[in-house]
């Protein structure tokens, strides 16, 4: 088989990593990144270029296409192959909304009765209301931009004051752009998060591992939000009852509701849930695999991830049979300095070449120059440790080991991910 996959980031190596199990598949991935090049061959397109990669996939064959970001999908890609009759691994323009429009994926959630945090939802010519509205609201509130801004629209504030000055960001300064327009001003949910990723045709559909995101850039959940600074899975907070009310009352009602307002689901549905005293309610969507959680939950993946997203491309997932291991994962972010504001690029990276068993290195932000590997992006690699016998703390142990072995000027990683997973642990004990 002849796969195509679109992105060039840490959640595209471990798909590529992932689907290179499958013996006798050509992957071709675009743009791809210096990693990806030893186990793909690299496309010189952009992934936001649809009629570009639409060419390219007619002329070589490609049986599957699978969009790893998020911008494709709000653009159209998958309607456009499939009008193409081409397949393709994702969900249409209309149903990634529930990603790409938080004020959308609110007033859908609100329709069908999904648990989530209460909200509501400001245009700027709405600014005077909105205004009157965090005058009057019980802090901490929590500002999020309606549209894509990279895992970092979202700012929690803590008085009145703060907030009006966020909402200057938003509205006057403009630091995101046409995505900041509008505002979804939602109540402080406390407990603890987990990503839930759901595989799915439209009807049926199979959920992989819990997994943890690490938003914040420093230790101990510190400073600003950012694309992800590491991950675990399983997480241990997710149990059989948790897993069954998010089934239920979430993935169950997104893809009833999606069905009967008349655009089908299909692809990863990303659950990004809060674990509150009243049941897991849903912090976000997302229209696509997590970054960095896809590093971590796919190893825990015995069965053909690539059988997998074919069966959802083709509305056939009754007929696939998932089977997870006992391991346990853990992903640790390398970032350049200054990320997630101003950070340099061009840095070259040593220690890729050493090896520790137990360990993957994937790639973020690279690409090769003149035969060495060199930084290229905010968030660089994400080291994994995999341990079979399923301990968290094993696996961060060989995560952190190996990224020891990794350098480059300015780099910086957190060193607490699955700080709580470990504790955990260590209260079973």
């Amino acid at each position: 088989m002849r796969v195509l996959v679109i992105g060039g980031g840490g959640r595209e190596h471990a798909l590529v990593d992932a689907i290179s199990r499958d013996h006798g598949t050509q992957i071709f991935c675009a743009p791809g990144n210096a990693g990806i090049s030893d186990q793909a061959e690299i496309v010189n397109i952009k992934a936001g270029d649809i009629s570009s990669l639409l060419i390219f996939v007619e002329n070589n064959k490609i049986d599957l296409t699978v969009v790893g970001p998020e911008q494709p999908l709000e653009a159209g890609i998958v309607d456009a192959f499939e009008g193409h009759g081409k397949k393709i691994f994702g969900p249409s323009k209309l149903a990634a909304r529930l990603e790409t429009s938080k004020v959308f994926a609110k007033e859908f959630m609100k329709r069908w009765k999904i648990p989530a945090a209460d909200s509501s939802s400001f245009s700027e010519n709405e600014k005077g209301e909105l205004i009157k509205y965090l005058t009057n609201s019980k802090y901490p509130v929590v500002l999020k931009a309606d549209g894509l801004a990279a895992g970092k629209g979202v700012s929690i504030v803590n008085s009145a004051d703060e907030a009006k000055d966020e909402v200057d960001k938003f509205f006057v300064k403009k630091v995101f752009g046409r995505s900041g327009e509008k505002i979804v001003v939602e109540e402080f949910m406390t407990g603890r998060e987990a990503s839930v990723f759901a595989i799915t045709d439209g009807k049926d559909y199979v959920v992989l591992p819990a997994a943890q995101d690490h938003k914040r850039i420093g230790d101990n959940d510190t400073g600003k939000n950012t694309g992800g600074m590491g991950s675990f899975a399983p997480t241990p907070f997710v149990g059989e009852s948790e897993m069954r009310k998010i089934k239920a009352e979430v993935i169950e009602k997104v893809l009833g509701g999606t069905e009967a307002e008349g655009f089908p689901y299909r692809g990863c549905l990303y659950c990004g849930m809060m674990l509150t005293s009243e049941g897991p309610k849903v912090v976000e969507f997302n229209a696509r695999f997590g970054d960095p959680e896809t590093q971590a939950v796919l190893q825990l993946v015995d069965s053909s991830l690539l059988d997998l997203l074919y069966a959802s491309a083709e509305k056939r997932i009754s007929s696939y049979h998932l089977q997870i291991n006992d391991s346990a994962a853990v992903c640790v972010i390398a970032s350049s300095k200054g990320y997630p504001d101003d950070y340099g690029v061009g840095k070259v990276i040593t220690g890729l070449e050493k090896t520790l068993d137990g360990t993957k290195v994937f790639h973020s932000g690279s690409k090769k120059v003149n035969g060495e590997s060199v930084t290229s992006g905010g968030r660089v690699l994400g080291v994994t440790g995999v341990d079979r016998g399923g301990i968290i703390s094993a696996a961060a142990k060989m995560a952190y080991e190996r990224l020891n072995q990794i350098n480059f000027d300015g780099i910086y990683f957190r060193r607490d991910i699955a700080k709580s997973a470990m504790e955990f642990e260590n209260r079973k004990e």
